[in-house]
């Protein structure tokens, strides 16, 4: 035999070294990995052969092989294995601890892994009951030395990871083993502190030691790293009891151990897990000493100090979690000293250790009795000074003009990365500076204003990355603009919280004072104005600076495009008008101020033609906003009319409505059936044409969405608003843009029928050349910031198709929203939608029938909702029914736009809950679909159909005569999803329990769910007769509603699907031992024995 291990041994450490060697070809490759995975499923030379490689002469490749193959044999073949086999193999496997390795120095450390892993699965499968003694060998074993120290610590991690992280063994053994590993913690702690300490002692005596003594101290240094380790495993789940015994002893050794570099690491990661914990207020006392101190980016102290900085938020959570509390902790004595420390990281160069700090800041100037300290005022004062430089976007990996860069090298892949992480790093840092300023309301705006006033001051500072459009202008990166993009972020946090303490009268004026040319400064300004708006009211003449502003250009060549941050400083002018105008409406209307305002945008109207579509419609917008507060229906409506005046005469002029009835003269009226080259000199009327068509639609959606009646009821009577009241006797509102609504709609119907016909192949077949992919998906390109924004006649007519057929909809949907009652007695309204909203259902926008749902009174579901909502269900499911045909990558792109037409936007949420004013055919169609989506391939439309939606329709018509057909249909499909979604615990909990659902209301009277269960893989017939018998019976004993889920739920189990990851991975099947903690029941009968139980004494007078 010795002879066959030899030559097997040879053949099978060529095979392993054709595999390892790079030059090998993939398909000897691949023969040898054949021929080695045959060998551990069938040959029964594993053991010798794996012994024989293992030994500790053979290269390390061959020896992790060897290794493996026990591995296997233990993991795979152990309960077909003899006992004398099992015992003559563990010790083998002790063996190999004992002497089958080099020194602690120079083993492999994958060779120490599969060693570790070798000895758990025994355990596994033998402790405690066939291996009573396994913790005193473990501990003989370190007194071999330090290698089998280190091993041993390896072998006590892996079990408690696989036992209690993992948890990947059967519920019985788990059980087992974690009870007694609990019973014996003590002296396991015990026995991981002495090899601490012994070691570390040892590490310190030699560390100053030259020479040979050099290797012994790092030896002892390693098994202290591996001690740690294996304490991190173990603190995060035993008793407090062992963390906090001796005065918290070993809390006190891991804090003494952060200052030393090789350890400090490790004990940072056990402290943290530890102060996670509930641990004692008592024992964060004298952690609150260690302080950070600058070091050069090595990447293990860099990783120390971001441990070392969540232990102090993790103590800080534990102190706003007990101050204040029912356990009546007193605020520390030491508290500044850990303020400090927490301070000293939140101005550290690294960005993501000063992020790191922000949750903790918030929870303590947002405590109730520790924002009130004096510590923390004073802090609070600190970090508003620190965040001048923290909100200042500095820091990309890409660069080195700021100390943070080299931090953002090892933390970040990309300046994207970087981007990404800092936007949100300065969302945050906003929450924690307004909790500052609720706190210390006057420093926060001194501190504010000096920074403000030292930017108005200070001459612009471009840098080294100018603008790619001007000589002179800013870049995103420019010291101006991000010192200017911080200050401003700043200043919106803290200007809540100033209004009734503070007149900011003279920063204001030198804020409406400053002129800049360059456009991300001024865009800057803006925000400071808009922030100053409660202010800006006391200087009028501040709307002449926001007027400015709409106009504003860089005075470059009229032919060149307009740079993006041009196009921002034109849209952000607008949108704060817009916001005042919608805030402080009441200063606006104070004469002059409305005239004036009036005035300037009909001159802006009739004078610039620079003013784009969009803007010009924002500044109708604001005027719409105004006019709600004019508190008079006939002023309102005349206002409104003169406004849109010109746009009701060009929507409704015959040339329009030519256009807008007829699909070829459309295409020819927009230039999509011609010719067009990007050199062409020509005039674009077909561009003008465009840009006729969005104002209008952007004019309409304008009014529509903002003009509304008083909130006041008692002013909306008084304003003649109030037309009548609903039988309910809720008062029915007329909006003043009404008319002009009606006298437009005939033709917003007919071009979204035209756009709708416009996917037919007779008009497909008229789009030109040039614009042949024009209803084509845009590509989504990255411009840069500052360049011009050139786009092809493609793109633009692309963009033109996309942005007009949105509006159409979205003026539809917000009509529904803001007429309300006037618009859903139209006339022959649900027949209007359906013959061009409805005309192609691909073509649905999904807002639009939110809206439309969601605003719809409840006495209008049967002539509105009914006609529209049942024929969009039914096309739905033809849709998934007639994509299983298609290429399967096709197939699931479809399947996830419908997913999303259904749920993203949260449709069947917003009808189903008027479910039952539908119509049979309408409901049943709802139904299906339901039941349809739970299998389709997304977890999160699964859960929320499955938790809300289908027993909510369901339950509705259980009580009716459904088909037997119907209620397996419904089942099945539910164990469908079950089969698809299972293997996600979230998706499994609500899809078992509806499952359960249906099965108990409907299981009495439908005896073919009963053949459905039969069918399940798995099954316990036995197990179903039990549940039918307690289900059916009404005299049967009843269980608890936590034990009947559970006995359903493994009923149904055999449904579960596996993820992908599982499918093709071999079982390991560990059998279950003699229970060890089974209470033996007793024999004595208690009621019969005739023994005193002492209950009388207890009812006894005077006891």
């Amino acid at each position: 035999m010795a002879d066959q291990v030899a030559a097997m041994c040879d053949q099978l450490i060529k095979a392993v070294n054709v595999m390892m060697d790079a030059e090998t070809s993939q398909i000897y490759r691949l023969e040898a990995l054949k021929f080695c995975e045959e060998f551990k499923e069938t040959n029964s030379l594993c053991v010798p052969c794996g012994l024989q490689l293992a030994d500790k002469a053979q290269p390390a490749v061959i020896r992790h092989f060897g290794l493996q193959i026990l591995e296997h044999v233990i993991k795979f073949q152990w309960n077909n294995m003899q006992q004398q086999e099992k015992v003559q193999l563990k010790e083998c496997a002790m063996q190999l601890l004992s002497n089958g390795t080099h020194s602690i120095l120079e083993e492999e450390s994958h060779i120490k892994d599969v060693l570790s892993r070798i000895t758990v699965e025994m355990i596994k499968r033998e402790w405690p009951q066939h291996w009573p003694d396994m913790l005193k060998e473990m501990e003989a074993l370190t007194g071999q030395g330090e290698a089998q120290t280190e091993l041993v610590m390896l072998i006590l991690l892996r079990l408690a990871e696989d036992v209690i992280t993992f948890q990947t063994l059967p519920t019985q053994r788990r059980r087992d083993i974690q009870q007694t590993l609990t019973q014996n913690m003590e002296s396991i702690f015990s026995f991981m502190m002495a090899i601490l300490q012994l070691n570390v002692e040892d590490y310190r005596k030699l560390k100053e030691s030259p020479g040979h003594e050099l290797q012994v101290r790092k030896a002892h240094c390693r098994v202290a790293v591996a001690t740690l380790n294996t304490l991190a495993g173990y603190i995060d789940w035993v008793s407090l009891v062992h963390i906090t015994s001796g005065n918290c002893h070993l809390l006190e050794i891991l804090c003494l151990l952060l200052s030393e570099p090789e350890l400090q690491l490790e004990a940072a990661e056990c402290l943290l897990i530890a102060i996670s914990r509930k641990v004692s207020h008592r024992v964060n006392t004298f952690l609150c000493v260690y302080t950070c101190r600058a070091v050069e980016v090595v990447e293990r102290r860099y990783i120390f100090l971001k441990r070392l900085c969540q232990v102090l938020c993790a103590l800080g959570g534990q102190l706003c979690s007990l101050v204040g509390s029912d356990v009546e902790v007193e605020v520390p004595a030491n508290l500044s000293k850990y303020t400090e420390a927490l301070l000293a990281f939140t101005t550290h160069s690294s960005q993501f250790l000063k992020s790191s700090t922000l949750a903790t800041w918030g929870a303590l100037f947002r405590h109730e009795t520790l924002s009130k300290d004096a510590v923390v005022v004073e802090m609070a004062v600190k970090y508003l000074r620190a965040c001048m430089t923290n909100l200042v976007k500095a820091g990309f990996p890409s660069r080195d003009d700021n100390p943070s860069c080299e931090y953002s090298r090892v933390d970040f892949d990309s300046d994207e990365d970087f981007n990404s992480f800092f936007n949100s790093f300065r969302a945050q840092q906003g929450e924690v500076v307004r909790s500052a300023c609720r706190i210390v309301p006057l420093e926060a705006f001194q501190i504010a204003a000096e920074w403000l006033q030292y930017q108005i001051a200070s001459p612009i500072d471009i840098g080294d990355t100018t603008s790619k459009t001007a000589e002179g202008l800013c870049s995103l990166l420019s010291p101006s603009v991000v010192q200017w993009d911080a200050v401003t972020v700043f200043m919106e946090c803290m200007v809540a919280h100033i209004f009734k303490r503070v007149k900011p009268m003279e920063l204001l004026q030198a804020v409406l004072n400053y002129e800049t040319k360059d456009p991300l400064i001024l865009s800057c300004v803006l925000t400071n104005v808009s922030a100053l708006f409660p202010f800006v009211i006391h200087r009028p003449h501040f709307l002449t600076q926001l007027f400015k502003a709409i106009t504003f250009d860089i005075g470059q060549d009229n032919k060149v495009p307009r740079t993006r941050a041009v196009k921002n400083v034109r849209r952000h002018a607008c949108s704060s008008i817009i916001k005042i105008c919608r805030d402080y409406p009441q200063f606006i209307l104070v004469n002059p101020c409305f005239d004036m305002f009036y005035n300037h945008v009909k001159k802006l109207f009739s004078s610039d033609t620079t003013l784009t579509h969009m803007e010009k419609c924002s500044l109708m917008e604001a005027l719409v906003l105004i006019s709600n507060h004019f508190k008079d229906f006939a002023k309102q409506k005349a206002f409104l009319d003169e406004l849109m005046a010109s746009v009701v005469a060009e929507w409704t002029s015959d040339e329009m409505r030519h256009v807008l009835w007829d699909p070829a003269l459309f295409l020819s009226f927009v230039g999509a059936d011609q010719v067009v080259t990007e050199q062409s000199t020509e005039k674009d009327t077909a561009g003008l044409n465009r840009g006729r068509l969005s104002f209008c639609l952007y004019a309409m959606l304008g009014v529509v969405k903002r003009a509304r009646w008083p909130a006041d009821l008692e002013e909306a009577k008084a304003g003649g608003f109030v037309v009548g009241y609903t039988p309910a006797g809720a008062p029915i509102y007329r909006n003043p843009c009404t008319a002009q609504f009606l006298v437009l709609l005939p033709n917003l119907l007919a071009l979204i029928r035209t756009h709708n016909s416009l996917f037919v192949p007779e008009n497909m077949a008229r789009l030109s050349e040039t614009f042949s992919r024009a209803h084509e998906v845009m590509d989504h390109l990255l411009d840069i910031y500052d360049s011009p924004v050139y786009r092809t006649n493609l793109e633009r007519m692309q963009g033109f198709f996309t942005t007009l057929y949105d509006n159409c909809f979205h003026v539809l949907g917000n009509a529904g929203l803001s007429l309300q009652q006037e618009f859903y007695t139209i006339e022959r309204l649900a027949e209007e939608i359906a013959g061009s909203a409805f005309v192609s259902l691909d073509h649905v926008v999904r807002v639009f029938l939110r809206q439309l749902v969601l605003s719809c009174p409840q006495e209008y579901y049967d002539s509105l909702l009914c006609p529209l909502l049942g024929p969009l269900f039914t096309y739905m499911q033809q849709v998934r029914i007639s994509i299983h045909p298609i290429h399967q990558v096709t197939q699931e792109m479809l399947e996830e736009q419908l997913v999303r037409l259904l749920t993203r936007e949260s449709q069947i949420n917003a009808v189903y809950k008027h479910f039952f004013f539908f119509a049979q055919n309408i409901y049943m169609s709802l139904l299906t679909l339901s039941f349809t989506s739970l299998s389709w391939k997304d977890t999160s439309n699964c859960h929320r159909t499955a938790s809300m939606v289908c027993w909510t329709l369901l339950r509705q018509v259980v009580g009716g005569n459904l088909l037997p057909e119907a209620v397996t249909w419904f089942y099945t499909s539910v164990l469908r999803g079950l089969q698809v979604h299972g293997q996600h615990e979230v998706c499994n909990s609500t899809l078992s329990q509806l499952a359960m659902l249906i099965y108990e209301n409907l299981r009495p009277r439908y005896m073919e769910l009963r053949a459905v269960m039969t069918q399940i893989p798995n099954i316990s017939v036995e197990g179903l007769d039990q549940y039918d018998r307690r289900l059916m019976d009404p005299n049967a004993q009843k269980v608890g509603d936590k034990k009947r889920k559970d006995q359903f739920k493994k009923l149904i189990a055999g449904t579960v699907g596996k993820a992908l990851c599982q499918q093709f991975r071999k079982e390991v099947h560990i059998r279950n031992l003699p229970s060890l903690f089974k209470k033996p029941k007793s024999d004595k009968d208690l009621q019969n024995s005739g023994e005193p139980l002492g209950l009388a004494a207890l009812f006894v007078p005077g006891e």
